[in-house]
């Protein structure tokens, strides 16, 4: 089979699980076209430049197969890009990480309960240390809605888990699916075209004949030891964090993660019950 028809099949595949959540949100063909289109667009500008010369619509025009005239039309379209739910996430994740490694609010490994204010340790004194001047009401709520944080009869807040795991509405969740599979396309094409360059990890572990009555049992092993390795890798990433820690030293200014997920598939025909 040659390489296009694999890259076909392959954009097809693509393609279904994202139609399938288009059609939830009554987005029609011609509306997908024309972000397609300003995709194209965007992609050749953005990425395809001759070293040492200005793109040019001519050349954009010539890669996308769309007229200058297109070309031109989509560049003008206005854009609206929102980062808020990430910067709520990143501040209510640090407040977390602080709770759960910062040994001033630990005793014998465990996260102390805080009071709001007042004498330290204290809850303020946690997001003024970890999140800067968001208003720590602001954080306290958040973290009560998710059920991460409770507070007893005492006046105690209480870390219910080790983990900021966010119940965002429908519209956050939408804008995770962008950034998260984006990234996950960006690693994909930085290993299979960028050779020249170190390849990022990617590994994936899959069986298509497991009885049902053995998968509950994996979904739990599988969360429970994702939700420690990622723990790891945060610990050892907000070290380096100059939001987390002001004073780390060095140049330049890099996101980097990771990212884990449990799928299930259809099996495959030849291993299918049902011939």
């Amino acid at each position: 089979m040659s390489t296009e028809k694999i890259l076909h099949n392959s954009i097809l595949a693509i393609l279904k699980p994202l139609v399938k959540i288009l059609l939830r949100n009554n987005i029609s063909f011609p509306a997908f076209n024309e972000m397609a289109r300003k995709a194209y667009v965007e992609v050749a500008e953005e990425e395809f430049v001759v070293d040492g010369r200005k793109q040019s619509n001519s050349r954009i025009s010539t890669i996308t197969g769309l007229s200058r005239k297109e070309v031109k039309r989509l560049q003008d379209l206005p854009v609206e890009v929102t980062e808020s739910h990430v910067l709520k996430y990143n501040r209510a994740a640090r407040v977390v990480y602080g709770w759960v490694h910062d040994n001033s609010y630990q005793q014998e490994g465990q996260q102390l309960p805080l009071k709001f204010e007042g004498e330290t340790p204290s809850f303020s004194q946690l997001v003024k240390q970890y999140s800067g001047d968001v208003p720590p009401r602001a954080i306290l709520d958040e973290l009560m809605r998710i059920g991460l944080v409770e507070k007893d009869d005492q006046g105690l807040y209480h870390l219910l888990k080790r983990a900021y795991i966010p119940k965002e509405g429908l519209n956050e969740k939408i804008q995770y699916l962008g950034k998260d599979v984006s990234s996950l396309i960006n690693t994909m094409d930085r290993n299979i075209y960028q050779t020249e360059l170190t390849p990022f990890f990617q590994r994936k572990v899959y069986y298509d004949n497991l009885p049902d009555e053995c998968i509950s049992e994996l979904q739990e092993m599988i969360a429970e030891n994702s939700q420690t390795l990622l723990e790891q890798v945060d610990q050892a990433m907000a070290v380096h964090d100059r939001d987390v820690n002001p004073s780390v030293k060095g140049t330049g200014k890099r996101a980097i993660g990771i990212s884990i997920y449990y799928f299930e598939d259809k099996p495959s025909q030849e291993n299918s019950d049902d011939k």
